[in-house]
């Protein structure tokens, strides 16, 4: 109860900071005499009296970030994500999210720490470390990173939970949904409980280190044939739902001063790896790193490349991969037209006039980046993110999967510039992006594929006779019982009921999903011989 009243003040807190931003906003354009602005100053100047005047006499935007800050690491965690949503929030909220939010909190203390890894092991810390490094490498809203050795020698990597972390997501989530059903009534166009519903999903996520263990074993599986692309390693017997522990990874950080003694052909070679690392994830295996940036991010002496902290991930299911591959493959092929059909195809939209004016636009911006000639300032990502910002001005949203996706391309094509100045990312993105394409539709992998549905189809034959026989009842019921209808006649439902379950075979014969089709063109054929005149 206490956490509901503390997030209700900061809450109501906020929207009377914002009320008075908009009369300061008002008063600076010279309007600050208009009727509802007065009225407003006078219905505001009471509880204005309660507030701390170091925040509410700020911007919005720094009112919001602050009040996210003060409610703790699940807010902190929220504006994170809002920092990405540029296609529902101004920019002006999401720069500040971006470039103030605080996620570097105190360290505990070094013994409670030692304490409460003993703890989820249940038995003495000697029995599985040699040395746990007393200095913390990181401190964050959710949890607090080690070195340490293992009895066996490997080096490695403790994660440990916050205390209480988990439990105050829990009940923060609940209330955010609850009041994000308030906000639904009022702020529809910002779509805050699709936005929250989103959010809660992957904070509870997590705060489940196993997650986080599966996801590396999946990277690590998807990369098992690129050993120059390293995911760590992770050690069961020794981590729990609030403890990982993880290979170390020693190398350079992309932005370390250090990175400047690498060769030309070395910063190439890394550029490279990182460009299509991102490209495999996204778009032939649809699962990808999605809190990428330079300290997530290893570059080996041997040149290859290590991803680390992978508690949050994306995911594409199949079709929606493809057409962002498609949408992609347009994009880096020269081809705006068909980008912004592909883009669009991905959005959610108030309504057909708004799609349409969005599509418009997205193709202006996509045919002026390609006679743009210089990438530096107009680069691919950077017009990616450009049509995401375009969406606010035309009420359209993107599923959050595709936010992520455009962070992390942002940040590989920041980190890659870093390496290589003069990197043009369409170009090095191009030939990866064909050689997925050959391989889509390379024959083997076509005879693969379909070989997946070779029982469904085995399946739909052996039971084609029984379907043509219900039919075949039909039509000889049609001819014997049913006079001829102005609209159709019994022989002719017939015929075309037949046509239906040739039709439907013919389908499954040729696309999927197979039996959705075949049930669909079978009911169609049933309905369609029973519904006749009488």
């Amino acid at each position: 109860m206490s956490r509901a009243f503390v997030t209700t003040t900061q809450f109501l807190a906020l929207l009377i900071g914002g009320g008075i931003a908009y009369i300061n906003a008002q008063s600076a354009a010279g309007k600050g005499w208009r009727l509802h602005v007065i009225f407003l100053r006078l219905f505001l100047f009471f509880p204005w009296l309660f507030l701390d005047k170091a925040i509410v006499n700020q911007p919005f935007p720094v009112q919001f970030r602050v009040r996210l800050e003060g409610l703790g690491p699940t807010y902190i965690k929220l504006g994170q994500i809002l920092s990405l949503r540029e296609d529902l929030l101004p920019r002006s909220i999401t720069e500040e999210l971006s470039a103030h939010l605080l996620d570097r909190l105190p360290a505990m203390p070094t013994e409670r720490y030692l304490q409460l890894v003993e703890e989820q092991l249940g038995q003495p810390l000697e029995t599985a470390y040699r040395w746990i490094d007393p200095k913390p490498l990181g401190s964050a809203s959710l949890a607090q990173t080690h070195r340490a050795r293992l009895i066996t020698h490997e080096k490695v990597v403790i994660k440990l939970l916050k205390p209480g972390v988990r439990e105050l997501i829990i009940t923060d989530t609940r209330l955010m949904r609850l009041f994000s059903m308030f906000l639904q009534v009022f702020f529809s166009r910002y779509q805050p409980r699709r936005i929250v519903n989103e959010f809660a999903n992957y904070t509870l996520r997590e705060v489940d280190l196993r997650f986080e263990a599966d996801n590396a074993e999946v990277f690590a599986g998807n990369f098992k044939d690129r050993p120059e692309i390293r995911f760590p390693k992770i050690y069961r017997r020794v981590s729990t739902r609030d403890m990982l522990t993880m290979e170390y990874f020693r190398g350079l950080k992309p932005d370390a001063p250090s990175v400047a003694l690498l060769t030309r052909e070395e910063r190439d070679r890394v550029t490279d790896l990182g460009i299509s690392a991102l490209i495999q994830m996204i778009f032939q295996d649809g699962f990808f790193h999605a809190d990428l940036h330079p300290g997530n991010l290893i570059i080996f002496p041997d040149g290859t490349v290590g991803f680390i902290d992978l508690g949050m991930v994306g995911r594409f299911e199949r079709d929606m991969r493809k057409r962002v591959f498609y949408y992609f493959y347009s994009l880096v092929g020269g081809d705006p037209e068909n980008a912004a059909r592909y883009l669009i195809s991905l959005t959610y939209a108030r309504s057909a006039e708004d799609m349409e004016l969005f599509r418009r636009a997205v193709s202006e911006l996509y045919g002026r980046w390609l006679r743009s000639s210089g990438f530096q300032e107009f680069s691919l990502a950077q017009v990616i993110l450009q049509s995401i910002m375009l969406a606010g001005r035309y009420h359209i949203s993107y599923p959050s999967e595709i936010i992520l996706m455009v962070k992390a391309m942002v940040t590989v094509e920041g980190v890659a510039n870093i390496l290589a100045p003069d990197l043009n990312l369409a170009d090095s993105a191009r030939p990866q992006v064909r050689r997925l394409l050959f391989n889509q539709f390379n024959p083997i992998n076509l005879l693969k594929d379909s070989a997946l549905v070779v029982p469904e189809m085995l399946e739909i034959i052996n039971r084609s006779p029984l379907i043509l026989s219900e039919g075949l009842k039909k039509l000889e019921s049609s001819l014997s019982e049913k006079p001829p209808s102005r609209r159709l006649s019994g022989s002719s439902a017939a015929i075309l009921g037949g046509f239906s379950i040739l039709a439907g075979a013919v389908v499954v014969a040729f696309e999927g999903p197979w039996p959705v089709w075949a049930g669909l063109f079978a009911f169609a054929a049933i309905l369609t011989l029973r519904k006749q005149p009488q």
